[in-house]
């Protein structure tokens, strides 16, 4: 299994990378984590655009599925013709939601998204695309938010999605090979409740989950990313990193 960053800003595009995207492969199935504000750009320098099996959404914030907008005209307006529809799993209500982004009005016949897109709704629990298993679980976001254990061929990795301080991130990362964590807050200054991480919050996680390797992400352009990573290490004794746009990861 193959992880490749696409995008890791936290909330807004920084001047390094777009919102959040993870591509993630195995046995030439390709599926994509997230599709942020601008990650649909720096897709192009990883991935063929037509070539992405499936889209996973873990929640319903701009900087986690706005993109997909751009990726309907791809899709829908080709010049070669339109693209066979893309399966895309996301919360309830993923379809609507994104619908009125690109303000679809459903007259004159349009479908909406759904030209696009076959929309599939994510409950906690398994599903599978291609070798990929999926399990979900709800995490600690003010809207339905879901981090994700993906396994395929003998390893596993867990992407967080966006969360505070939960226990179902910690049961789903249990001894995972890589956990894709966010550490949106800096310890001490940001004090919001149930919203997001910190990074020693997100060590803590990684070392209650036992995983081997911890890669911190989601970290917006007004935080201190390296004190974030030396808060993380404190708490977590295995490898631990940033996430950077364009790194990729062999587990």
């Amino acid at each position: 299994m193959k992880l490749t960053v696409i995008g890791c800003a936290g909330s807004y595009p920084g001047p390094h990378s777009p919102c959040s995207c993870y591509l993630v492969e195995a046995d030439g199935v390709r599926v994509l984590l997230d599709l942020g504000n601008g990650a649909l750009g720096t897709l192009q320098h990883h991935a063929d655009l037509g070539a992405i099996d499936a889209v996973v959404l873990s929640h319903l914030h701009a900087d986690h599925c706005l993109d997909l907008c751009g990726y309907y005209v791809y899709r829908n307006y080709h010049p070669e013709g339109r693209l066979p529809r893309l399966p895309v799993w996301g919360p309830d209500g993923t379809g609507s939601r994104l619908d009125r982004a690109y303000d679809i009005s459903g007259e004159s016949g349009e479908r909406g998204m759904a030209d696009a897109f076959t929309f599939h709704t994510v409950t906690p629990g398994v599903f599978e695309i291609g070798p990929f298993r999926f399990t979900a679980g709800h995490v600690n976001h003010p809207v339905e938010s879901f981090a994700y254990r993906i396994e395929a061929d003998g390893t596993s990795l867990v992407y967080s999605g966006d969360t505070a301080v939960s226990d179902t991130l910690v049961e789903l990362a249990r001894d995972t090979r890589l956990l894709l964590c966010e550490a949106s807050f800096l310890d001490g200054r940001d004090t919001y409740p149930g919203v997001h991480l910190n990074g020693r919050e997100a060590g803590e996680h990684a070392e209650r989950a036992g995983a081997e390797r911890l890669v911190l992400t989601h970290i917006p352009p007004w935080t201190d990313a390296e004190r974030n990573l030396a808060d993380a290490r404190k708490a977590y004794g295995g490898t631990a990193e940033l996430a950077r746009s364009g790194a990729v990861y062999e587990l």
